[in-house]
């Protein structure tokens, strides 16, 4: 049988009842990494030899008796996670030689739960693209077509698991890293609530890997099923036990409905900073199509909604007030001058770029009340709907390029170009305030790229996106392997 592309569900089954071993499992996944890596690159630092050990000690546990959730199933784990005795670069050439000592506390908790790593999978310099390419190991390319990206910057995860690379990985989310590879790659990921899940030792190199809270990024699972989402976001979610972890225990709410008829959701396919291309267009109307035949409550507008475009902005603003803290001071002072230099009635995107890199504390706070704000009035929608079906990007993956200046890249939306960083407006709906948002397949564009969509969710209510994804999916279907 062709484990490579089965379900954990399924691969459990097949474990507990002895029709497979994880050593097999295991040698299986290696053989197809070896045969099809060459091509898509996805597997940067491969770890077969402890793969192979933690899956003889996996049947052997399992013969004593042992049964936990991932117990024998072959998984792998983006490179920005520390795990001992393996290079930790975030692709930065300059720590290159960087191993960390200790395990990141979700690879950890991969291992307690039984999981079998095979390896760490690519990512873009700094983990700060769209696409996932470095000086150190190379592109990674999209399995359904190798002249595009996998996206980024989980865009190694995306692609393993989409090329039967293992049955899970984990990844992290600022900017759509997890949901953006996962749209382009026609996979599920899950953008957990923001502080959902412990982030200790994803942290750039050379560490030290502190138990700190991050603002608007979180580390979140990889599957190729919904319900898989979901066994593998139980093992990641909750504290940090060197911080809270010590004093309470996490208790995620159930899914608000089990049947699509009684689901509320409202759709959107317009943004009013950037339009949306034919092919996700499509996608995002499938779905809506099946949620309506299944029965929900559908709806186009709702004057609930938080404003997009100041959201946009304020997104904008947070996402990229911490990305100069560590610019040398004569970069810094140049970009205060250009700020300076931007007239006051200036609301482009780019400019809140620049606002944002040079933003002061008193500013930041003032940013952070707005956000408050935001959150409260989707707390009033959320009483309303159940979720938010909209698009991840505006088009399905596009070719590499790879400009060393990203302001000078352009994104292709139906045969007219947009600056390269606008396609972020999407990811940044649910990001901004820290909502949960499942990625789901949503079928292919016209060349046959896969296009998916994102399920935005209640704060903290993360199941009930989920299981949504995982009834859409018997509406429309879910994961296909590259042809």
């Amino acid at each position: 049988m062709e484990w490579n592309f089965l379900t954990v569900e399924q691969l459990a089954a097949a474990l507990r009842t002895g029709e497979v071993t994880s050593a097999e499992l295991t040698d299986e996944a290696i053989a197809r990494i070896e045969r099809d890596d060459d091509a898509i690159n996805a597997i940067c630092v491969p770890d077969f030899d402890r793969a192979r050990a933690a899956a003889r000690g996996a049947d052997q546990a399992r013969a004593r008796g042992a049964d936990r959730p991932l117990l024998g199933i072959p998984v792998t784990v983006k490179e920005s996670y520390d795990i001992a005795g393996l290079p930790t670069t975030w692709g930065i050439p300059q720590h290159r030689d960087y191993v960390p000592s200790e395990d990141a506390v979700q690879v950890s908790r991969l291992k307690a739960a039984g999981a079998v790593v095979l390896g760490k999978t690519n990512v873009p310099l700094g983990l700060q693209d769209i696409q996932s390419f470095n000086e150190i190991y190379g592109t990674t390319n999209n399995p359904w077509d190798h002249r595009r990206t996998s996206g980024g910057s989980s865009g190694g995860s995306a692609a393993a698991l989409a090329s039967g690379f293992g049955a899970l990985s984990i990844g992290s989310d600022l900017a759509g890293s997890l949901r953006t590879p996962a749209h382009f790659c026609g996979i599920y990921a899950h953008k957990p609530t923001l502080g959902l899940a412990a982030t200790r030792g994803m942290v750039p190199p050379p560490g030290p890997a502190l138990p700190v809270e991050h603002d608007l990024a979180v580390v979140g699972p990889m599957a190729r099923t919904a319900r898989d989402l979901t066994l593998l976001l139980d093992v990641m979610a909750g504290p940090d036990p060197l911080t809270s972890g010590a004093a309470y225990h996490l208790t995620l709410p159930p899914a608000r409905h089990e049947q699509l008829r009684d689901f509320r959701v409202l759709v959107l396919d317009d943004h009013p900073v950037i339009p949306t291309g034919s092919a996700v267009r499509a996608g995002v109307n499938r779905v809506a199509d099946a949620l309506a035949d299944g029965g929900a409550r559908v709806e186009r507008h709702s004057p609930l909604l938080p404003g997009l475009t100041e959201a946009a902005m304020l997104y904008r603003q947070l996402l990229f007030s911490g990305s100069a803290a560590h610019f040398p001071v004569e970069e810094y002072e140049q970009m205060r001058t250009r700020v300076a230099a931007l007239s006051a009635d200036d609301e482009s995107l780019d400019a809140a770029i620049l606002r944002g890199m040079v933003v002061s504390h008193r500013d930041w706070l003032e940013a952070n009340t707005r956000r408050e704000l935001h959150r409260h009035g989707w707390r009033r929608f959320f009483a309303e709907f159940d979720a938010v079906v909209c698009p991840i990007t505006p088009t399905p993956a596009f070719p590499h390029d790879h400009d060393p200046d990203p302001r000078e890249r352009r994104i292709d939306i139906d045969g007219t170009e947009y600056p390269y960083f606008d396609q972020l407006v999407w990811a940044g709906l649910p990001t901004m305030p820290g909502l949960p948002a499942t990625a789901v397949p949503a079928g292919r564009s016209p060349e046959g790229l896969p296009v998916g969509v994102q399920l935005v969710g209640p704060m903290f209510e993360d199941r009930t996106p989920l299981r949504l994804a995982e009834l859409l999916a018997q509406k429309i279907g879910g994961f296909q392997a590259p042809e």
